[in-house]
């Protein structure tokens, strides 16, 4: 019989406080000029599993690219990692890609997934825990993108690394990004490590067709986001009254996708009304797309070294291993 103690979460997030938290997300960004709703909003449960077929669509490289990466340089990763690593994992989501890292790792110390929701976590450890049936997992309900703290009683450990794939620092600007990995290295002593996935700059055609996809499905993930006002706020709008975009910004080198209101309208959430006129946007997610020095400035200021690189046979994604500066 397994023991599940060190599988609850650290720090349990009810849902009271996570609704309060999100609608008053909500709020100071409607109030924004543009309006703006944050990415992390995105993966309810139907987001999560808009956001698993986006990443069986054609158009839709990142993730498909990433994997194979990590299959295709497992064995480097895990000699380069070393043994007795304790795997820590900001905004974890699914298992798929964790598996790839694990598999490799020799006599890996213990994995720490960190997520929003305690709920979400467990589901999507199931896998996991099949598959890694011996390893210690200790969970941490947590924001990533605000300080958190390891668990107590995790195992002893020869290092600790952070997994930080899919691209997901480009959803910060350089500056916010530069700021989340200065907190992450704060976790970290002098043996640790990052493994984090960025996505490269490309031809803007690919990167507009990777955003809007001609099944339509990314607008429905976009629009998904509304409807969860409308579940859990009790959000009075019309999904309908707004369109899904994905533009490239080559000036800021990133991917910008907006609702775009298609008529006057109002958002009454809170106590709160917001009024739309035509054309007018709300930002859901940047996404910055890096050249090698770009990445490289961002780890350089929040106190990283890049000291080790993987990627794909066309150059549009990279794996990249960032390890604490001496200096």
């Amino acid at each position: 019989m397994r023991d599940d103690t060190q599988d609850q979460p650290a720090a349990p997030d009810s849902g009271t406080d996570s609704t309060q938290r999100f609608l008053d997300d909500v709020l100071d960004g409607l109030a924004r000029s543009p309006a703006q709703l944050w990415p992390k909003y995105f993966y309810d449960e139907a987001g999560s599993q808009l956001f698993d077929r986006i990443c069986e669509l054609p158009e839709y490289y990142p993730t498909r690219t990433e994997m194979a990466i990590l299959e295709r340089s497992g064995p480097a990763l895990g000699e380069r990692l070393g043994p007795r690593v304790l795997l820590i994992e900001p905004g974890s989501g699914s298992s798929a890609k964790v598996g790839l890292v694990l598999q490799h790792l020799q006599s890996p110390a213990g994995y720490v997934p960190v997520e929003i929701s305690g709920e979400h976590m467990h589901a999507s450890l199931g896998p996991l825990r099949e598959q890694f049936p011996a390893l210690p997992v200790h969970p941490v309900c947590a924001d990533f993108t605000q300080p958190f703290s390891l668990p107590e009683g995790i195992p002893e450990h020869r290092s600790a690394v952070i997994f930080f794939p899919g691209s997901t620092i480009g959803n910060f600007p350089p500056e916010e990004a530069a700021r989340l990995l200065g907190r992450f290295r704060g976790l970290l002593d002098t043996h640790g490590g990052l493994l984090l996935g960025v996505d490269r700059r490309k031809d803007a055609e690919i990167l507009k067709a990777a955003y809007n996809d001609a099944a339509g499905v990314t607008a429905e993930f976009n629009l998904n986001l509304l409807r969860r006002m409308q579940r859990e706020l009790g959000a009075k709008l019309d999904p309908k009254g707004f369109r899904h975009q994905a533009v490239w910004n080559d000036a800021e080198s990133r991917i910008e996708m907006h609702l775009v209101s298609q008529g006057r309208q109002h958002i009454a959430v809170g106590g709160r009304s917001f009024q739309f006129d035509p054309d007018d946007r709300i930002v859901t997610e940047y996404s910055y797309k890096y050249s090698d020095g770009g990445i490289r400035d961002v780890a350089a200021r929040a106190g990283f070294d890049v000291t080790d690189g993987w990627t794909d046979e066309r150059r549009w994604f990279n794996v990249l291993y960032l390890t604490p500066s001496t200096v």
